[in-house]
This record gives C-alpha cells, sequence and structure tokens, in this order.
C-alpha cells in the first residue's frame, strides 16, 4: 500500500494534468479496492465453451459495497487506517495539497481542470468518510478557505455542489472545524451564494441543507443531533489519539448551542427562525446515519 500510495503522491504533486489524473484515479482505485467486495464471474453455460471469454465478461457480477461493519475486520482497511495516523502517508493532506494547486492554475478552456477538481472533492469527501479523524486538517484555515474559494459565484454548479458536500463532511462531529468555519466568514459565503441570483436552483437547495445541518444541536439531546459516523465509534481509540483529543473534552470546548448559532445565521439571512422549526418538525437527517 505504500508503494501505491507514494507512487500516487508523486502523480498528484506535478503539475502535468495528465500525471495528477493518474494519480487521482490511483487514489481512488484504492478506495474502491477497500470499499467493494469483488464480484466473482459466473459459470458459463454447457455448451458454450467456445465463446467462454466473452459470456464471463458479460456475466461478471458488479462490485458490491461492503457492510460498514465489516470494514474495522478488513486487513486492508486497519493498514489504509493505520497508514492515515502519520503524516507521511495522510492521502487527505496530499489531496487537498492537489486541490489548492489546481485552483491556482485557473479555469481551462476544455474544461478539464474542473474536472480535476471534481475528482479532487470526491476523494477528499470519500478518505473523510473512511479515516475520520483526517477531517482535523479542516481546523486549519488554508485547508478551510480551500473549500470556501469553491463557493465562489465564479466557480460551475457541479463544483459548489461537491464543495458542499465535502464542507459537511468536514464538519461533521467536529465542531472545532465548524469554529473555524465561520471565523473565516463561511456563512457569509453561504449565504451570499444563496442569494445570488445566479446561482443554480439545485446548487440553492443544496445551500439550504447545508444550512439545515449547520443549525443541528452538536451534542446529542431531544430532536435531531449531529452525530459521530459508526467507523467513528469503532476506532474511538485510534482516532483520539490521531486528532489529540483527551477523552472529548477538547471537542466539547469548542461546542455551540443551536441558539447561539441561529442568532449568528440571523445576521446574514432572515426568517432562520422558521428554517430551525422546519428542522425540528421534519427531522430529515434522524434517519441518516451521519
Amino acid at each position: 500500500m505504500e508503494a501505491l500510495l507514494s507512487l500516487a503522491f508523486d502523480n498528484i504533486a506535478s503539475k502535468d494534468t495528465q500525471k495528477i489524473r493518474k494519480g487521482l484515479r490511483q487514489i481512488e482505485g484504492m478506495l474502491a479496492q477497500i470499499c467493494l467486495s469483488s464480484g466473482k464471474p459466473r459459470n458459463s453455460p454447457p455448451g458454450h465453451r467456445r465463446n467462454a471469454s466473452a459470456l464471463n465478461l458479460g456475466d461478471q457480477q458488479q462490485p458490491t459495497p461492503k457492510k460498514l461493519g465489516q470494514l474495522s475486520d478488513d486487513l486492508a482497511f486497519r493498514e489504509f487506517f493505520r497508514l492515515q495516523e502519520g503524516f507521511e502517508w495522510n492521502v487527505v493532506t496530499r489531496v487537498a495539497d492537489c486541490l489548492d494547486r489546481l485552483l491556482g492554475m485557473g479555469s481551462s478552456k476544455d474544461g478539464q481542470n474542473d474536472i480535476l477538481i471534481l475528482s479532487s472533492l470526491s476523494n477528499i469527501q470519500g478518505l473523510l468518510l473512511l479515516h475520520p479523524p483526517s477531517r482535523i486538517i479542516f481546523g486549519r484555515e488554508v485547508y478551510m478557505n480551500v473549500l470556501l474559494d469553491l463557493l465562489d459565484p465564479y466557480n460551475c454548479p457541479a463544483i459548489q455542489s461537491q464543495a458542499l458536500l465535502v464542507l459537511v463532511t468536514a464538519l461533521l462531529a467536529t465542531p472545532q472545524n465548524t469554529r473555524v468555519f465561520e471565523h473565516m466568514d463561511g456563512l457569509l459565503t453561504v449565504t451570499s451564494l444563496f442569494k445570488d441570483e445566479e446561482t443554480t436552483q439545485n446548487v440553492k437547495v443544496k445551500l439550504l441543507e447545508f444550512l439545515y445541518f449547520y443549525l443541528m444541536p452538536e451534542i446529542p439531546g431531544s430532536g435531531p443531533h449531529r452525530s459521530p459516523s459508526k467507523l467513528t465509534s469503532a476506532f474511538e481509540r485510534r482516532g483520539s489519539t490521531a486528532t489529540g483529543d483527551d477523552g472529548g473534552g477538547a471537542t466539547r470546548k469548542h461546542i455551540r448551542s443551536q441558539e447561539e448559532k441561529q442568532n449568528m445565521l440571523g445576521r446574514y439571512l432572515p426568517n432562520v427562525d422558521d428554517l430551525v422549526e422546519d428542522l425540528q418538525e421534519t427531522a430529515p437527517f434522524n434517519s441518516v446515519a451521519c
């Protein structure tokens, strides 16, 4: 796994877009091998041995996602998780640095740079879900700023939507990151994009979903709340070591109440009370395993 990561890191550190694309695909392929069960070809029917190869290609079962409970016992996943705890092999940091460089390169006429940005964001989202302690890097302003830059109006709707998904994943069960988001005028960025007449309807829906997520209580209580993922629980001890969190005390001191966040959002958006009321009545995230 170290050899594959080393090769991928070299590729995404390049200024050559072809090498960057190859490196991102190598990382995506590694994640797919960890998360997917390999499909087994079905036996060919008797009497058709001459075309067995063609039949096998057509009848191969598609890979299926492994169940969440299987990952914590999977040797490949355990090795991946172990490597992510050290700076040298942490993939999120390397892909986030690559994303920052791609932003500095500007848009290309053929749209290839946008495709690489989308691929980087997709990889980061998957990596943060597989290794929740890596979310800590978005507690650093330089990395949070990259996500907020992607929400600027000049970016295409696909990038804006994917950046919002990554932002949610980066803030999930990590209130210290939410405080950095607020400190860097993240609420102003999100609400400005929401109020912009040129923002597409699809992006506005995702922005509204993000605001619902932001307003959720950050501690368990009555109604919906932002809870740690099952993978975080499965690796709670190791995750605490990686993030430097001493049993949750460092996290609790960063928590803000729903009312405080409601007041902060109210500076930029009217009718926040209606959003909170709707959130409490519909509980849109209660059925989601966050």
